[in-house]
C-alpha cells in the first residue's frame, strides 16, 4: 500500500507476468477507481449526448473537463455560483481537468508567450485573456478537480529538437509554479512531461518532473500527428521509466488497439473523445473492429450492431434502424451511437483489467488486437 494523502491515494493490485501491464486502483476524493481506466470527455461540461445517470450505469467514476473551454464559456463565475463543477453538471463522479495548455497551443488564432504565461485571444469571441500557471491551478480548484493538470507548452510535433528542448525546460518551470499555487483546498495535481518523438528529451523531462512531489504523472503532446509508431515507440520508451508508485496518465489517446498496447507498457489512464466524436461520425466499434453505420451493407441488416453488447441500441435496435437515423440526421441515432461507443469502451476496459488480474494479459492483447484491426465494415 502506498503512502495515502487526503487527495489521492494509489495501490498497484496486480502485475501481468508477460507484459508491463497494471491493475490499480485510485482513490479519489469523490470515489475509488480501479485502473486501467478510461475518462470519457465532457470537455464543456457534458459529455456529449449522454445523461450523467447513464454514464454512472455503465460503471463511469470520472470524466474529464477542460479549463480552457469554461474559462472562456460559460465562465468560471457562473460554475462556482452553482457550487463547483460537479453541481453545475450534474455529476457525483471524480473529474479530471485539463489546465488549458493544449487547446491555448491548438485553437487560440493569435497567441504569444510572456514571462508569466500565455496571452491569447478566445476561438469564440477573439477576446483577449492571459493564462497562467497560478490562475490555472486558481480556475481548476474552483471548478472543485478532483484531479488537476499542470499547465504546459504543448509543441507541434513536427517541431524541431530544440523548439521541444525549449518547450520543456518552460514547462518546468511552470510545473514548479503550479505545485507553488495550489491551495489545502484543492485535487491531486499531476505533472506532464513533454519532448515530442525524441526519447533524450523525454527521459530528461521525465526525470525532472518526477523529482517533483505531484500526486501523479502524464504523458501529454502525443497522437497530434506524429503516427501511432512513433507514438508507441515514445510510449515504450517512458511509460515503464514513470515512476511506479505512482498513477500513469496517457493524455489524450484513445483509439481502442491504442489503449491495449499502451497498457502493455504500464499505463494506467486514459482519456480520449474518440468514443462520442466518431459515434456523431457514424463509427460504431465492436472487438472485431469499427463499424461505420452509414454503408449500404447494413441498409436491411435486422440484426444489432454487436450481438455480445448490453447497450441500449444493440438491446432494441437494428443495424438497419441505426442507419435510417444517421442518415436521417436524427438526434436519437447520435445518442444511441454514443452510447452504444461508451458502452463499448466500458467493457474493453474491464477485460483490460480482467486479463490482467488473471495473469494472461499479453495473450490476451494479441487475440484482441488480432481481432480489432479487421477492416472496417
Amino acid at each position: 500500500m502506498l503512502p495515502m494523502t487526503e487527495r489521492l491515494q494509489f495501490e498497484v493490485t496486480a502485475e501481468d507476468p508477460g507484459s508491463r501491464a497494471r491493475r490499480g486502483r485510485l482513490k479519489t476524493r469523490r470515489g475509488t477507481l480501479d485502473t486501467p481506466v478510461f475518462m470519457p470527455v465532457g470537455t464543456a461540461g457534458t459529455v456529449k449526448a449522454v445523461d450523467p445517470r447513464e454514464l454512472s450505469e455503465f460503471g463511469y467514476g470520472i470524466v474529464l473537463g477542460n479549463t480552457y473551454h469554461l474559462m472562456l464559456r460559460p465562465g468560471v463565475e457562473v460554475i462556482t455560483a452553482h457550487g463547483g463543477l460537479h453541481r453545475f453538471m450534474g455529476w457525483d463522479g471524480a473529474i479530471l481537468t485539463d489546465s488549458g495548455g493544449f487547446q491555448v497551443f491548438s485553437l487560440a488564432p493569435l497567441r504569444e508567450l510572456s514571462g508569466d504565461g500565455v496571452i491569447f485571444r478566445s476561438h469564440i469571441d477573439g477576446s483577449r485573456h492571459e493564462l497562467t500557471p497560478e490562475r490555472a491551478v486558481e480556475i481548476q480548484e474552483a471548478l472543485g478537480a478532483d484531479i488537476m493538470m499542470v499547465l504546459d507548452e504543448c509543441s507541434p510535433y513536427d517541431a524541431g529538437k530544440a523548439h521541444h528542448q525549449k518547450a520543456c525546460e518552460r514547462t518546468t518551470r511552470w510545473a514548479e509554479r503550479c505545485l507553488a499555487a495550489r491551495t489545502g483546498s484543492g485535487g491531486a495535481l499531476f505533472g506532464i512531461v513533454q519532448g515530442g518523438v525524441f526519447e533524450e528529451l523525454r527521459l530528461d523531462h521525465l526525470q525532472a518532473i518526477a523529482a517533483m512531489p505531484f500526486d501523479g504523472l502524464a504523458l501529454g503532446g502525443l497522437s497530434v500527428g506524429e503516427g501511432s509508431e512513433r507514438m508507441l515507440e515514445t510510449i515504450s520508451a517512458v511509460g515503464p521509466r514513470m515512476p511506479a508508485s505512482r498513477p500513469r496518465y496517457l493524455m489524450g489517446v484513445g483509439l481502442p488497439q491504442d489503449i491495449i498496447r499502451a497498457v502493455l507498457w504500464g499505463m494506467d489512464m486514459f482519456d480520449c473523445v474518440v468514443p462520442t466524436r466518431n459515434a456523431r461520425n457514424g463509427q460504431l466499434f465492436t472487438p472485431d473492429g469499427p463499424i461505420q453505420i452509414r454503408h449500404a451493407a447494413h441498409k436491411q441488416d435486422t440484426g444489432p450492431v454487436d450481438l455480445d453488447c448490453a447497450c441500449p441500441a444493440c438491446t432494441r435496435f437494428s443495424r438497419a434502424y441505426l442507419r435510417h437515423l444517421y442518415l436521417s440526421n436524427e438526434i436519437l441515432g447520435v445518442r444511441l451511437n454514443t452510447l452504444h461507443n461508451l458502452h463499448f469502451y466500458a467493457r474493453l476496459l474491464g477485460n483490460i483489467r480482467e486479463a490482467i488480474e488473471s495473469g494472461r494479459y499479453a495473450t490476451w492483447a494479441r487475440e484482441a488486437l488480432r481481432r480489432l484491426e479487421g477492416q472496417e465494415k
